[in-house]
């Protein structure tokens, strides 16, 4: 069956399946994540869940990210880092869609931490069992046509993210084939959440949900518990998430060909739906063309109109958004900021920047378009801004990949310097060079619950 298969390829891969570019891409994916984990631990939707997770109290704890006075059982911490990771929007995006290691890596570091101290993990334990995560989600996507454009009904880190959380903490727990098909069972009853709580409070959940509910469906199977043994098989089972499923046997072990080696994860630059991204660098590239220097104001009076043309995404189809997190789903937000500023950052999305007049003015000027060619993919869209002046000209520009995604990763220095500025608002300095070198060495960490 899929799922004995699956089962087969979670238990049998080991570390030294593990390629080079493979070690160095998830490298790269953990210390991205630690630091937007690191700088959500600040969010009002990360305090809320923080707040609600004192309730639960337990003599095994893992620790709550950035805070060195409080820990939490582990199924808790890796609710509570997980939301973390997504508060902003600043996780990682892959294709198909999802985002692969929110669901992930607070999973596996709440469970490496939690265990008896006789049963320590090493950072290529760590590694193997974070890769098999990311793996086993980037498969299942591929078993669907649907699921390679952007979703419109359910948010993937909730369905496969719950699944790739509880085969990385199946991986770690070194469960044997019947106990790693359990976990996948179990997981996928806990999985799927409806997209229609993107840009609110609610959205961040899924992300947290996905890394706990992994790691207790991995526990429960560990205990014995059990579901069926075809989960990934039947339509009834994880296709139940997608109209059109079609499952396929993995590659054999013998030399392994992962998913990651194949295609990198996109790292986004500011927090904020991946789709906008292209949007802000074509609007940047407009600005600079508008104005002589950064100094210079956008000359607002003489803007008749700005179009963009962008995939149809509904979701990310936001007029006039009110909050922070509407902002962060709205391609009209994103052009408009970035015209006003000539780049995105993490402040562009405070309250008084959301609504200042100035924006909102430009706002009201912006129209989306879709032309047909114009797929709603991460591997194929693009974004071209039109600013039409009063005077009848027109500047435009067009990104059809932007610096961050797959085909055109950031520079090891600028992932460093977004993990420092992230990290920073809670860590001291010493602290963030350690957790650079640690996750730069992790493969030779005897006990990775140092990290």
């Amino acid at each position: 069956t899929i799922t004995g298969n699956f089962a087969n390829v979670i238990h049998g891969l080991n570390a030294n399946h593990l390629t080079d570019q493979v070690i160095q891409r998830s490298k790269r994916m953990i210390l991205d994540t630690l630091g937007v984990g690191l700088l959500g631990t600040s969010t009002e939707v990360c305090h809320k869940v923080t707040q609600y997770s004192k309730i639960y109290s337990s003599n095994i704890s893992s620790t709550i990210w950035g805070h060195l006075d409080f820990r939490l059982p582990p199924l808790y911490a890796a609710f509570v880092n997980g939301v973390a990771v997504h508060s902003m929007d600043f996780d990682d995006t892959w294709h198909p869609a999802t985002h692969p290691s929110g669901a992930v890596l607070p999973a596996v570091i709440a469970l490496s931490e939690a265990l008896p101290q006789k049963q320590k993990f090493s950072g290529l334990d760590l590694l193997l069992a974070f890769n098999v995560g990311i793996e086993v989600q980037g498969r299942l996507l591929r078993f669907s046509s649907e699921a390679r454009n952007i979703p419109k009904r359910f948010h993937p880190p909730t369905v496969v993210g719950t699944m790739g959380s509880a085969a990385a903490c199946a991986k770690l727990l070194a469960l044997d084939q019947m106990k790693c098909k359990n976990a996948l069972a179990i997981a996928a009853s806990y999985a799927g959440a409806p997209l229609a709580n993107a840009a609110t409070q609610t959205k961040p959940l899924h992300v947290g949900n996905a890394a706990k509910h992994g790691l207790e469906a991995a526990c429960l199977a560990s205990q014995g518990l059990q579901g069926n043994k075809q989960i990934l098989d039947m339509e009834s089972g994880i296709g139940a998430f997608y109209t059109d499923y079609n499952p396929q046997t993995l590659p054999t072990l013998q030399s392994y060909p992962w998913l990651l080696d194949q295609q990198d994860v996109a790292i986004k630059r500011f927090p904020a739906h991946l789709g906008t991204h292209w949007v802000a660098d074509a609007a940047s590239s407009v600005r600079r063309k508008l104005v002589e220097s950064s100094d210079n104001l956008l000359p607002l009076d003489k803007i008749e109109k700005v179009i963009l043309k962008v995939p149809e995404v509904k979701y990310v189809n936001r007029p006039s958004p009110t909050s922070e997190h509407e902002a962060r789903h709205s391609f009209q937000f994103v052009a408009c900021s970035a015209l006003l500023d000539g780049s995105m950052s993490v402040q562009s999305f405070a309250s008084e920047k959301v609504h200042r007049p100035a924006l909102r003015e430009l706002l009201c000027k912006t129209h989306l378009e879709h032309p047909p060619d114009n797929t709603p993919s991460f591997e194929s869209l693009y974004c071209e801004v039109s600013v039409v002046l009063r005077d009848g000209n027109m500047i435009s520009d067009r990104c059809d990949t932007f610096y961050g995604h797959w085909r055109k990763p950031l520079e090891k220095e600028d992932l460093e310097k977004k993990f420092q500025s992230n990290a920073s608002s809670v860590l001291p300095a010493e602290a963030i060079e350690g957790i650079i070198e640690t996750v730069y060495n992790l493969e030779k960490v005897e006990d990775c619950s140092v990290l």
